[in-house]
């Protein structure tokens, strides 16, 4: 269905065609609400008319539905169903514990890291194959810029992550950082972020959502020394920014666990996963064997032995596997 036959309203709230498609004949007496706040027990979500909270049938778990989510409530504001998603992030779970959805239907995730000593390569690849397995366009936000000696160095070791990728460098606390990232959050787009506690990130949220809509974000200081910080957002929500586009915010992720995630870790690593099918065995793991291309270009100066590594390392984890 064309984008243009889409209610005005339900566009500002992230609704397009790729919804549209998936309502029966006999379900455009529903009501189309979007997922705002997920809680234990209940849900809310946004419509054209405000703020609902859903009722919910016998069994339902909420732990099912994500922020950002799209589901369907008849008349009396009752669960109908969920809808597809266009894009998930999600968490999964070492061991026995489940997968812990984090946000749906974003276009853009804000993978927000700081100039200073908490900034780490291989945490930011983590998180791009995240990303890139969400089917979710990534983009490396580096915060605390107006405290660091040399803001360039750390966008130039950024950028060289994946290809493609959009790196911005700000400070989170004043009005100029909501500008730098507008290109992401216009009318109708929907952004996350994620990184670690004490890179800024709810700060930078507050800026993106603006003073008087809701509460703002508790921030936490950081630690002297280790530059790491307290965390400080505990649960998830869709706030409204000034432009049109909404932000979800997420809490800080300590550990990230990646598991099946092969797609993202080749687009991640596209140098070597275009090298691969020159080697001379098919499976080859680029460790050991003989007439390997990925070593060859290492041996040759061409690819950075540490990022080869660091691949080795993400993908045995995908795996499942121990070396």
């Amino acid at each position: 269905m064309s984008e243009d036959r889409v209610a005005p309203g339900l566009q500002r709230l992230g609704w397009s065609g790729f919804f549209e498609e998936q309502l029966g004949a006999d379900e455009f007496e529903y009501t189309p609400a979007r997922i705002d706040a997920v809680h234990r027990g209940r849900l809310t979500g946004l419509t054209t008319g405000g703020q609902i909270e859903i009722e919910l049938p016998a069994k339902v778990d909420t732990a099912e539905f994500a922020v950002g989510d799209w589901v369907l409530a008849d008349p009396l504001q009752r669960l109908v169903r969920r809808l597809e998603r266009k894009a998930l992030l999600q968490r999964r779970g070492e061991g026995r514990r489940p997968t812990q959805l984090v946000a749906a239907n974003v276009d853009t995730l804000f993978i927000v890291a700081s100039c200073n000593a908490d900034f780490n390569l291989a945490r930011l690849e983590r998180y791009l194959t995240f990303a890139n397995d969400a089917e979710t366009d990534p983009v490396i936000v580096l915060t605390k810029a107006d405290e660091a000696d040399d803001p360039s160095d750390y966008e130039r070791q950024a950028a060289e992550l994946q290809r493609g990728l959009a790196v911005v460098t700000l400070n989170a606390r004043v009005p100029e950082a909501a500008a730098a990232l507008r290109p992401w959050c216009g009318p109708g787009a929907t952004v996350a972020l994620v990184g670690s506690s004490g890179v800024g990130k709810s700060t930078l949220v507050n800026t993106l959502v603006g003073i008087g809509w809701r509460q703002p974000q508790q921030t936490g200081a950081v630690r002297e020394g280790d530059a790491k910080g307290r965390h400080t957002t505990t649960s998830r929500s869709l706030h409204p920014m000034p432009d049109g586009g909404w932000v979800i915010d997420t809490p800080g992720i300590r550990t990230l666990h990646l598991k099946d995630v092969g797609q993202g870790i080749d687009t991640l690593f596209a140098e070597i996963t275009e090298l691969a099918p020159m080697c001379k065995f098919r499976n080859c793991t680029h460790d050991h064997e003989p007439g390997c291309a990925v070593r060859a270009a290492v041996a040759a100066g061409t690819l950075d032995a540490d990022r080869l590594e660091r691949w080795r390392k993400l993908h045995t984890e995908s795996r499942g596997s121990t070396r």
